[in-house]
């Protein structure tokens, strides 16, 4: 089981700190979020509360996920960066590859481009972007950057988007693709790529979910082997736990581990301090 940082709702500049506090302490990965910009009204409901409310107060930190990851590769020398999860489809795909495509080269291979499809009509028309036909958009623009990513000449002619020859330098190394959301055909478009990346959700779901990618990918002659499967579990709190997700196929928790002992208000060494008080406690460093 790998085991990542959350990095949401943190201060921009303590999370320099909370990165190479993972990279020294063993963690696997940092988790990177996603928005633009963080509207006062919002006709669209926020989809992952009850009341549709959203998680975090007015003027959270939002980093660029592509600045603040080549900045972490430099301060880090083993910790992996996924974003949780960017949205392509509110982004020109050219500049979107280009600035994944040099966080991935300055942190040589340590990206995993975690995506969704977005749920906030009212960013999508603020960046000029059409909500409408988001989820096929993403798909053909997850092919377009797949092609300019590879060295050597390309071009691209798709629906939504059309490439003249032409190539795209520096050319990163492999990105994997892991894609979020719970609904089928969000789990049918996983089952194409590397792997999910799930939201807060209950061990229980989470299990389905892998059942059901483990029937899709079975659909295209595959397996789950070399898939990941990383998602943050509400319910995950002992090693027990955590061997139950393991053995059902989730490769990869992403937490907050200071939730556990000090709360939303702890300092930034409270953090550091319960990022290692959670390795002593679940063993991990055995």
């Amino acid at each position: 089981m790998k085991f990542y940082i959350s990095s949401a709702f943190l201060n921009t500049a303590d999370i320099i700190e909370i990165a190479q506090a993972a990279d020294e302490l063993g963690y696997d990965g940092l988790g990177v979020p996603d928005h633009v910009v963080n509207l006062e009204t919002l006709e669209t409901p926020y989809p992952y509360t009850k009341d549709g409310q959203r998680r975090w107060q007015p003027f959270t930190d939002w980093p660029d996920p592509w600045v603040l990851v080549g900045a972490l590769a430099q301060v880090t020398r083993r910790l992996k960066f996924v974003t949780t999860v960017y949205i392509p489809a509110m982004r020109n795909p050219y500049a979107a590859a280009k600035a994944i495509g040099t966080a991935a080269l300055l942190a040589a291979g340590r990206v995993e481009l975690g995506i969704g499809v977005g749920w906030c009509a009212e960013e999508f028309n603020l960046m000029g972007e059409q909500f409408a036909v988001r989820g096929r958009r993403t798909e053909e623009m997850l092919d377009l950057m797949r092609e300019l990513w590879k060295p050597g000449w390309t071009q691209f002619h798709g629906h939504f988007y059309r490439a003249p020859r032409l190539e795209m330098q520096p050319t990163p190394p492999h990105i994997p693709i892991y894609v979020g959301g719970l609904s089928d055909i969000a789990l049918r478009r996983a089952a194409r790529y590397d792997g999910w990346i799930g939201d807060l959700i209950t061990t229980d779901r989470a299990i389905e979910a892998v059942g059901r990618l483990r029937e899709l990918r079975a659909e295209n002659g595959l397996s789950l082997d070399d898939f990941a499967i990383l998602t943050p579990l509400t319910d995950a709190f002992t090693p027990a736990d955590y061997r139950r997700a393991e053995e059902a196929g989730i490769t990869g928790i992403i937490t907050m581990p200071w939730m556990f002992y000090t709360g939303a208000g702890a300092t930034l060494a409270e953090k550091i301090d319960g990022m290692r008080r959670f390795r002593r406690d679940l063993s991990l460093d055995d």
